[in-house]
């Protein structure tokens, strides 16, 4: 395919900065597709070789699948480990086998026959009135390119990644957690991603390696390919694939630009108080979700970490963490963050972060996730918190459930970790027996029992991600709907003011980790709605301390209140592009 120089791609915007590089493509389309395409003719003498290719193919798959169903039932019970069963099922379909088989006897390579026999296979399912059978396909598209990785021995994406000694620009169409929680390397300049939106496990990643990023670009895959120069720019969401010497020349001169700039501004800004200018002081903290990234959120002067993603832990690991591992992770972040604090949130598997575990489930963000799974199969958050406990002892630590719905909820998993707390105390192990516990607020339910909620908390976060789809009904990783997705939805402002007043009515700080915090646009009105402490994206550490130095908070009240009074977004939309907060001025 004939590619002219300067293709422009607009998306959406995920991660600011501008980067220049080679692509490097991962899409395993691309494997499945070749495989189909690519018929080879087998001799009549080396047919059986080709059926034992195959068999042996089957055999390493199955082992496999094996581990994942030991690791999914000791992780999420026997009911998750079923949606692996089903893969191995379908893996020793005998009627699947004996097609490709028969094939292969006609002198079609494996791969070829595979693919064949399973486009039919699928076909019939998508052409069928059953909703089951359609969405199978989905499972038999994953068992099939796991065969086809140990036919043709190429290397998994990972892998690809770590042997990667290029500066690289990502291109896929998609990325799954289990691929974003691998691109960590020093080479990996940025993303440019078909689906997703500024909510998506890209995006949130690109942002806290501070590394630029387009999502919802659409069609980019169909036409970059490895080797590929191309250039991201995050802050318009805009890539150039096979951009002209002009081009070049015009960002690697704005890229300079940024890094002077970005720079001085944390040299500038890293030390100063974070208050506005008459005096209200708040605090800034970093999300995180690894290690690696705390010598950054020091470097960029914020006063602790205000949220740690814990289930990357899982997500990144070829076996479930254990006691011990907890332990050992979180103790060098506590020991490396002292003396400020480090909030650590209990995991948050499901929805998005677990889709391929849960294909099963007709909408698994309404399904088993973060602390109904941990309820259900108690020994997850057993072994998490009692590393959280133990690492307590050597530095400041606050506990924090997700998705808690109801006080029930609450009181279940406090009841947790006073059980945990009572078998420390008997093996005679120190950790902070006060340490402070408080909630994610991000499901409406919640919102609606705040008063009951906040009487037995310690402190209160808003992670307005969930709490915007769930609220507004709109899945935040769909970018046909991603126009619905609005944090300035009047529902939404009325939320956040309704938690921040209920948890100051008991005298207790209110943080917001979402996307919605570390966006500066939205930033004075969440200074008028009187938010405590913002988490954000270490990239955006300086950017919204800027705002706030630059900030009256008297201003910024009266600037809330005549937003909170308005009916609809094109008001609210009018009084900030009017008001001297408005995105010219603050962005």
């Amino acid at each position: 395919m004939f590619i002219k120089q300067d293709m422009v791609f607009n998306g959406i915007a995920a991660s600011g900065g501008i980067a220049i590089g080679n692509v490097i493509f991962i899409d395993e389309t691309v494997l499945y597709l070749s495989s189909y395409l690519s018929y080879k003719k087998i001799p009549l003498n080396k047919r059986n070789t080709e059926k034992l290719r195959f068999y042996k193919a089957i055999d390493k798959t199955r082992y496999e699948l094996q581990i994942m169903y030991k690791k999914v039932n000791s992780l999420l019970g026997y009911k998750y480990a079923q949606i692996v069963s089903v893969h191995m099922l379908i893996l020793d379909d005998p009627e699947m086998i004996k097609n490709v088989i028969e094939l292969i006897n006609l002198g079609f390579n494996a791969e070829h026959s595979l693919c064949k026999v399973i486009n039919k296979i699928i076909n019939s399912f998508k052409n069928s009135k059953d909703n089951y059978l359609q969405e199978r396909t989905i499972d038999i598209q994953d068992v099939v390119k796991k065969i086809l990785h140990n036919l043709s021995g190429l290397k998994h994406n990972a892998n690809i990644l770590k042997h990667n000694k290029h500066y690289t620009i990502v291109v896929a169409h998609n990325l799954d957690p289990s691929d974003t929680v691998n691109m960590r390397e020093k080479y990996i300049k940025g993303f440019a991603i078909d689906i997703g939106g500024k909510t998506s496990h890209t995006a949130i990643l690109a942002q806290g390696l501070e590394l630029p990023a387009v999502v919802g670009l659409q069609v980019i895959s169909l036409y970059a390919k490895t080797g590929d120069t191309v250039i991201i720019d995050g802050n318009l969401g805009k890539v150039i694939l096979n951009p002209s010497f002009h081009s070049i020349v015009k960002y690697q001169k704005l890229c300079k630009l940024q890094k002077t700039k970005n720079k001085q501004e944390l040299k500038n800004l890293r030390d100063f108080q974070t208050e506005t200018v008459d005096h209200h002081k708040f605090t800034i903290y970093a999300n995180i979700d690894n290690y690696d990234e705390v010598q950054s959120v020091l470097q960029h002067g914020a006063y602790g970490i205000g949220l740690y993603r814990t289930e990357y832990m899982y997500l990144n690991n070829n076996c479930i963490p254990s006691e011990e591992d907890h332990f050992i992770n979180y103790v060098n972040i506590v020991k490396k963050m002292n003396p400020y604090v480090t909030i650590i949130r209990t995991v948050d598997l499901g929805g998005d972060k677990l889709f391929k575990l849960c294909s099963l489930d007709k909408n698994p963000f309404l399904g088993l996730r973060a602390i109904r799974l941990c309820l259900k199969y108690p020994q997850i958050l057993i072994n998490q918190l009692t590393g959280i406990l133990r690492a307590s002892a050597y530095g400041k630590i606050k506990i924090m459930y997700p998705m808690i719905s109801s006080i029930e909820e609450l009181r279940a998993a406090n009841n947790i970790l006073d059980n945990v707390k009572y078998d420390l105390r008997k093996k005679c192990v120190k950790f902070d027996d006060k340490i402070e516990v408080g909630v994610m607020i991000e499901v409406p339910s919640a919102v609606m029992v705040i008063d009951s909620i906040v009487q037995e908390v310690d402190f209160v976060s808003i992670g307005t991600n969930d709490l915007i789809q769930y609220a507004l009904a709109v899945d935040r990783l769909n970018e046909n709907v991603a126009n619905s997705y609005d944090p300035l939805h009047p529902a939404i402002l009325r939320y956040i003011r309704n938690i921040i007043e209920a948890s100051h009515n008991v005298g207790i700080n209110v943080s917001m980790c979402g996307e919605m915090a570390s966006n500066t646009y939205y930033t004075p009105i969440l200074i008028g709605l009187e938010l405590d402490e913002f988490s954000v994206a270490v990239s955006q550490i300086t950017k919204i301390k800027k705002i706030i130095r630059n900030i009256s908070f008297i201003e910024a009240k009266i600037f809330a209140k005549n937003i909170l009074q308005c009916s609809d977004k094109h008001e609210i939309i009018n009084i900030i592009n009017t008001s001297k907060f408005g995105r010219k001025n603050y962005v």
